[in-house]
């Protein structure tokens, strides 16, 4: 089958590989959308991260470069292997790319997310979804019902956000501040429109991505280079604050704001891959309580939010769906979009 295989810092390749088979429990998917993911651009322009660099072959999988790229998947189920009843032949599908190993301590717990030897389809798995076929383990595997591939194909980062808003605690009549509006900053605006947080601020610097917040739901955009954010924050709180913050930049100035401008013991979650240490001062964060963690990935997030679209809760969502292209042309009309013109686009999808 064709494949587009990642090989290192700015070296993808696209060729013919061998079709990835089925066994047991796991469900073939010919794919039919895959997004580029934030984390694509920083393989690629970075060098190994996730994917298991060379001479260092993953722990679960075996796998080592070069790795079929693309983890935002969604086809239709090409073949199901024996004892698999969730899906059938013909069904449209969204991929959750994970493979984790069911015996560690968060595995045992439910939290496979945070699994100690998890591998993604796409980064540290044996097939991806550049290419014409994955296959994924069938709990992992989620029916779109009526819903399209390219809608099958945001799945995955909606489910992030998803999984941030669920981390956050927050709950309808409750305010939230987003940092940043990027793509998944303009994911967790539209979850949180649609799970009933009616007042969601946004702070953001590019006049493109202030119009594609207020579209995706926000109640006002601030921008940090016209007003003081955290301030502005405090004047339409009345000096409270935000119930809940959301960072989704990977800047030290915008985790800052998060923090200043969330309420005394409310809560800060940090989105964003940091490729660098950050910068930020501590004292307010520790003097008013204010609690801040981390987020990765997802964890039985899939189901929600494509249960969200159906029921038309999320609306509109294929808006932020700036480009379609052949996986031939996934450096120089996909990676290079997203780094040199990231303003104007939220996602690109590839069909392989």
């Amino acid at each position: 089958m064709k494949a587009t295989r990642y090989y290192g810092k700015h070296d993808i390749r696209t060729e013919e590989i061998d079709e990835p088979q089925v066994s047991a429990g796991y469900v073939k998917v010919r794919n039919e959308w895959t997004g580029i993911c934030g984390t694509d651009l920083h393989e690629y322009d970075d060098g190994p991260m996730f994917c298991p660099a060379p001479g260092h072959s993953h722990p679960l999988t075996g796998v080592a470069l070069p790795i079929v790229l693309g983890h935002e998947i969604a086809g239709v189920v090409a073949e199901v292997g024996e004892g698999v009843t969730k899906v059938k032949v013909g069904d449209k599908v969204s991929v959750e790319p994970y493979l984790v190993c069911n015996e560690c301590e968060f595995c045992l717990d439910g939290r496979y997310n945070i699994c100690t030897k998890a591998a993604f389809l796409g980064l540290s798995g044996e097939s991806g979804g550049f290419a014409e076929y994955c296959v994924a383990e069938e709990r992992f595997v989620h029916p779109l019902g009526d819903l399209s591939t390219e809608v099958g194909a945001l799945v995955e980062p909606l489910a992030v956000a998803h999984h941030a808003i669920v981390r956050s605690g927050i709950k309808p009549g409750q305010t939230a501040l987003v940092v940043g509006a990027g793509p998944i900053g303009l994911f967790v605006t539209a979850i949180l429109r649609a799970i009933g947080v009616e007042t969601v601020y946004n702070v953001e610097i590019s006049a493109i991505r202030k119009a594609k917040a207020e579209a995706a739901g926000s109640t006002l955009v601030i921008d940090p280079t016209a007003e003081n954010a955290v301030a502005k924050i405090h004047e339409l709180t009345g000096g409270r604050g935000v119930d809940v913050a959301f960072e989704a930049v990977g800047a030290s100035p915008a985790l800052q704001t998060a923090i200043d401008a969330t309420k005394t013991g409310g809560n800060v979650v940090n989105i964003s891959i940091w490729s660098h240490n950050a910068d930020i001062n501590l004292f307010g964060l520790v003097a008013r309580e204010v609690n801040l963690m981390g987020t990765l990935a997802y964890c039985n997030d899939h189901a929600p939010v494509i249960k969200l679209l159906q029921e038309g809760k999320l609306k509109n969502v294929e808006q932020f769906i700036t480009g379609r292209i052949s996986a031939e042309d996934v450096v120089e009309k996909g990676i290079d979009q997203l780094i040199n013109n990231k303003e104007e686009n939220v996602k690109i999808l590839v069909h392989p």
